[in-house]
């Protein structure tokens, strides 16, 4: 009789415990699908969630792009090179904006903005003119801004077997050229003269005139330019034994120019590059915002690097 109680009791507790490990089994699998469910819900959100994110940008991109307009930049005759380059970067971001370049020497770009042409920036070789520019009242508040730093270099023709060796001899040339005092460059070469003791310094740089000039270095033939460009058209095409220019301009000319001197900043000062917006009464809002932007374009860590490759210093 206990044999049969114990038989019966063992058997329930066996069917008890397979009984709840198929309730066990059956919890597990559906916490399993309840898991997969979840899981499959949160991908979803997550992929809607990156869709969204990915048109709003695509429609921030579209509205940042400026609707076609063109401005006027007027630059130094040293930038000519390096900014047809950043003017192609920037429209590839901005393809609207047809950007047209005005290059001369800082002193006539600055009688052009004060005689009324239409000019939305200005990228100025010397602070000069950038100071008369904003007593004329003509920069917008708050732009005018430093970018960058060059250095006077003289230079010969390739194969020139010249003399001369750099400032403290340039009157040993059978000819120089040189660009007037009105010119920056034109300038810090005769601030240099006076530094050195060849001229006087009874006067401001500028004022000395070309004939002052080649009086001083005993008589020396010198061929007036009206901007930096010219000066070195003329010495490297061999018009000229020598020329003053900046060490930027000698960029893609390695092999027809030769550096004699790298003048100091001690005798010349730093030859620093501002730049503003112009106060352009003319201009629409739309192209007075892309003037903006270009603006602010030049002063990103992307235009720094291209103008250091074209041995402007913007290290300041």
């Amino acid at each position: 009789m206990k044999k049969r109680v114990l038989a019966v009791l063992l058997a329930a507790t066996m069917a008890f415990g397979l009984m709840a490990c198929g309730s066990s089994s059956s919890s597990s699998s559906s916490e399993t699908e309840e898991t997969t469910e979840e899981e499959a819900v949160e991908e979803e959100e997550a992929a809607a969630e990156e869709t969204e994110a990915e048109e709003a940008e695509a429609e921030e991109e579209t509205a940042d792009v400026f609707e076609e307009t063109e401005i006027q930049v007027f630059i130094a005759a040293s930038l000519n090179t390096v900014m047809q380059e950043i003017v192609s970067m920037y429209n590839e971001i901005q393809p609207n904006v047809t950007i047209t370049l005005n290059a001369d020497s800082s002193g006539t770009l600055l009688t052009q903005i004060e005689e009324g042409y239409e000019c939305d920036i200005f990228f100025s070789a010397a602070q000069k003119q950038m100071n008369t520019l904003e007593e004329d009242g003509l920069i917008v508040e708050g732009t005018r801004a430093d970018v960058l730093n060059n250095q006077v270099v003289v230079i010969t023709y390739a194969g020139s077997e010249t003399s001369v060796t750099g400032l403290d001899n340039i009157g040993d040339a059978e000819s120089i050229a040189l660009a007037d005092g009105s010119v920056p460059v034109g300038k810090y070469t005769r601030e240099a003269l006076i530094s050195t003791g060849v001229l006087d310094g009874s006067k401001e740089a500028s004022e000395y005139t070309t004939e002052e000039v080649s009086e001083a270095l005993g008589g020396v033939e010198i061929s007036e330019q009206s901007n930096v460009s010219k000066v070195l058209e003329a010495v490297k095409e061999a018009s000229c034994e020598v020329g003053t220019t900046y060490y930027s301009d000698t960029y893609g000319y390695e092999d027809a120019v030769e550096i004699l001197e790298v003048v100091s900043y001690d005798l010349t000062g730093d030859v620093i590059y501002p730049i503003c917006q112009v106060q352009n009464d003319e201009a629409d809002e739309l192209q007075t915002e892309a003037a903006a932007d270009f603006l602010a374009y030049i002063l990103s860590d992307e235009v720094k690097d291209v103008l250091d490759s074209y041995y402007f210093d913007t290290d300041l």
